[in-house]
Order: C-alpha cells, then sequence, then structure tokens
C-alpha cells in the first residue's frame, strides 16, 4: 500500500481529515513494503522486563470474581450478604473500588485477583492459535509458555499457516472489545496469492462480494508492490474464519501467503518472527479506550 491514493475503498466511505490520512500512509508504508519479512530487526527499545499490568482501582465484585471463586454477578449476592471484608471491614454496597493492595477475603480467606498480562506474538506458521488440541503438533500456547504466572489465551484466531501479530491476554473484557464487530478494530494483512491479481478484482473486493456467509468488503485495499502483483495489501476489521483467504479464493486465486502486520493500532516492529513483548501501559490504555484503529 504505496498510499492513500491506490486504495480502493467502498463507494461513499472517505478518509478522514489530513492527520487522519498521514497516519494511515505512514502505517501503509511500514506494514507492507516489498520484501517485509526480509527486513532486518533492530534491537527492540523497549524493556523487555516491563509488564504491561494496569493496576488502577476496581470494581469490588470484578476483583472478587477475578480471584476465581465466582462470576461477577454472584460477587454482587456475596457482597450483598456482607461475605466480603475490604482491610477488615465487612462491606455490603454495591460500587465500592478496591485496588491490587487492598485486603479482600472472603470466609476469612484472602483473594488475590490476577494482575492482567498483555502479550503480543509474532505469530510463525504450523502454530494453531489455541490453549489446547491433541492434534495440532504445534500451539501458539508453547511460544509464550514463560510470559506470565497466570493463564492467559488468545484473543481471536489466526489458521495455522496465517503469520503476524497475535495478542494473548487474561483480560475478557478486552478480548471481547477486540473481537466484537461492532468496535471495528483495524487489521491489515499482507497477501501473497499464486497468481497475478487483476486490478478489476481490487475493485470488487474494495466495493463487496458475497459469499456462503454473507457479503463482506475490504475496508481499503491495493497492491503491496506496483512491481509485483502478486503482493496485495488489504485493510479489513471483520473477523470471521478464513476471510481473507476466502475472498481472494472466491476470485479464483490461492493464497499462498498470509502475514496480519497490523491489529487495533499494534505493528511488529521489533518482534521477530516466533517472538513476543508486553504490551506498553500506554499501549494498553489505548486499546482500553476503545483506540482501536
Amino acid at each position: 500500500m504505496r498510499n492513500e491514493r491506490n486504495f480502493k475503498r467502498k463507494p461513499g466511505r472517505k478518509f478522514g481529515d489530513q492527520e487522519e490520512r498521514e497516519e494511515r500512509r505512514d502505517a501503509a508504508k511500514k506494514v507492507v513494503k516489498k520484501n517485509q519479512s526480509k527486513i532486518a530487526i533492530e534491537p527492540p527499545k523497549y524493556n523487555e522486563t516491563e509488564k504491561s499490568v494496569i493496576k488502577d482501582k476496581i470494581r469490588l465484585n470484578r476483583f472478587v470474581a477475578n480471584a476465581g471463586i465466582c462470576s461477577r454477578r454472584e460477587a454482587d449476592k456475596l457482597i450483598a450478604d456482607g461475605e466480603i471484608t475490604v482491610n477488615g471491614k465487612v462491606i455490603t454496597e454495591m460500587g465500592v473500588s478496591v485496588s491490587m493492595k487492598d485486603d479482600v477475603r472472603y470466609q476469612g480467606k484472602k483473594l488475590n485477583a490476577e494482575e492482567k498480562v498483555y502479550v503480543l506474538l509474532n505469530k510463525p506458521k504450523d502454530y494453531v492459535t489455541t490453549v489446547e488440541d491433541k492434534h495440532a503438533k504445534h500451539t501458539v500456547m508453547e511460544l509464550v509458555q514463560d510470559a506470565a504466572p497466570v493463564r492467559i489465551y488468545p484473543v481471536g484466531r489466526l489458521d495455522r499457516m496465517t503469520t503476524g501479530l497475535l495478542l494473548l491476554t487474561n483480560d475478557g473484557d478486552l478480548t471481547k472489545t477486540l473481537t466484537h464487530p461492532k468496535y471495528n478494530a483495524k487489521k491489515i494483512y499482507h497477501v501473497f496469492t499464486d497468481k497475478p491479481v487483476f486490478a478489476n478484482h481490487l475493485d470488487q473486493l474494495a466495493k463487496g462480494i458475497t459469499l456462503e456467509d454473507g457479503p463482506i468488503h475490504a475496508d481499503a485495499i491495493s497492491f503491496a508492490d506496483k512491481d509485483d502483483k502478486t503482493q496485495v495489501g488489504i485493510e479489513i476489521h471483520s473477523g470471521r474464519n478464513r476471510i481473507v483467504r476466502r475472498m481472494f479464493e472466491h476470485l479464483g486465486y490461492k493464497v499462498v501467503k498470509l502475514d496480519r502486520v497490523y491489529f487495533a493500532g499494534l505493528t511488529k516492529q521489533n518482534i521477530p518472527r516466533g517472538k513476543w513483548r508486553y504490551l506498553t501501559v500506554k499501549e494498553v490504555t489505548r486499546l482500553k479506550a476503545g483506540m482501536l484503529r
């Protein structure tokens, strides 16, 4: 995707203001340039030991639920029944907030709410994005087994042969936000096809096609390399199963390589294939604020 003028967009959709156009153009240049995967990776500029854990105060019912003893709704009942104490005081009113430093107890036993962990993985091929799969040779959990003392899980899915960005966390609320269609989390893929793609087919994908599970269109699309028509950059927010591969297959192309290079404002910069890093607190805060583009 060389610049915004190359994008084919759905009729009636416009790029935003000048600042947005510049941000999109800069992102596009970084994420789908020719032979991107061969670019040397610079040493990470972040502190790899920094955990992206948000330690703001949270509602007491959420704290209790995060401790794993019950659901949030059941936690409300425990609080109303006077079963929960905070720093030695019985709490019965709703809406009370606590921090990780507070002494929260149920039946005299101290509760420990899990700290939230956010791990960004550059997934290699031949790994499935499931926590467990007895039929799979490898799962992504093998690659992040040392990332956290708590259970984390993938946000959404990438099929076995698709590479690129995959977020793993134990933050259920953020996972729901990132995977729900209404929040339009932006994804950009670098697509390699088995034969040159016709320009009019890019137009078709931008305007919309109909697959067996309904209509779909690319939010933006262009050739990733003007001299190689087998490389396409496509922006999409749908999370439907194998959606990018199926869009190209519908028009007679086989996707021989597929790499997710952008996800909800996150890129693969400084993450070699098969490696991971923690999100920074700034990145987590932005995601929690709904800034997913």
